[in-house]
């Protein structure tokens, strides 16, 4: 059955829309991380650096010294509730009439071992129950008949909601604040096979790391996003790769047997050498899970 909510951008926010009255910043609380097999779900604080006299500051372009990567989306792995239109399919259309349920499309690249970063335009109609941006295997679906938070509901995704909340096998946790409704924004996804990591981007500002233990992941791991609000676009643009050095390789091996910032310190290296492994270095304590995030509202 058809849900008002994820076919009316005006009623959106009174009730399918609902809030998590969770305020932001906040600080997770501390427990224990697992950085094994399992890709883990954590954030890093990411610092403005410079000085704060810099008025107008150069948006910074992740993989800025890599090449061009022209891939789009695949027409042969999506829901029936997507058509896709513009130069090379790269334009999304989510139910293009009526929304009945969930619907995603997967992206043509494969993204193991190596560093991706695409970023997708999203048209003003951002509501409804659940629009989602991230990775999954090809076992991860791309079609439900309910509205739902589809990419992450299991093993096969990881996905970033347009409510700030990550998900990963069916588990809820706080990210970032929620996206304002009906307002146009872009999300860049940054990549990073060598390291393990999913970064996101909102408006060309850094969120920091959002999953970790991609490496670890055998199967092929592809770009989805899936939407559950009728006549919702997304357009992928600027995507990205880089070129993977033996470097980068050294460093992955390296951290993991340096756990945090204090460690690295304690080696006594070069400052640049410091510096460069201290932009992968986790020692922050772990995102805060979301029980029943459903039934939170704003008071």
């Amino acid at each position: 059955m058809a849900s008002d909510d994820d076919n009316s951008s005006f009623n959106s926010s009174i009730k399918s829309d609902v809030r998590i009255s969770v305020p932001f910043p906040f600080k997770p609380t501390p427990t224990s991380t697992d950085d094994t097999a399992n890709a883990t779900v954590g954030k890093i604080a990411v610092g403005n650096g410079g000085s704060s006299q810099m008025g107008r500051r150069k948006k910074v372009m992740p993989l800025e010294h890599g090449c061009e990567d022209n891939w789009t989306w695949s027409n042969r792995y999506r829901s029936k509730e997507i058509v896709l239109s513009g130069p090379n399919s790269r334009t999304v259309h989510f139910h293009p009439n009526w929304s009945k349920g969930t619907a995603g499309v997967q992206g043509k690249r494969p993204l193991n071992n190596g560093r991706f970063y695409w970023e997708l335009h999203v048209s003003q109609r951002v509501f409804g129950t659940s629009i989602m941006f991230g990775i999954g295997t090809k076992q991860a679906r791309l079609h439900a008949n309910s509205f739902r938070n589809m990419l992450g509901e299991n093993e096969f995704g990881w996905g970033l909601s347009h409510k700030g909340v990550l998900w990963h096998k069916g588990v809820a946790l706080l990210y970032t604040k929620r996206f304002k409704e009906n307002h146009p924004t872009v999300i860049g996804v940054l990549f990073d096979g060598i390291e393990g990591t999913l970064t996101y981007y909102k408006d060309g500002k850094c969120l920091g790391v959002a999953f970790r233990g991609l490496d670890k992941i055998k199967e092929p791991l592809y770009p989805i996003v899936c939407s559950t609000a009728a006549k919702t676009e997304m357009t992928l643009r600027c995507t990205r790769r880089d070129f993977v050095n033996l470097q980068d390789r050294c460093r992955a091996e390296i951290i993991k047997h340096v756990r945090t910032r204090d460690d690295l310190a304690k080696l006594k290296l070069p400052p640049l050498i410091t510096q460069y492994l201290s932009e992968v270095v986790n020692d922050e304590a772990p995102l805060r899970q979301v029980d029943n995030y459903d039934i939170f509202w704003d008071l």
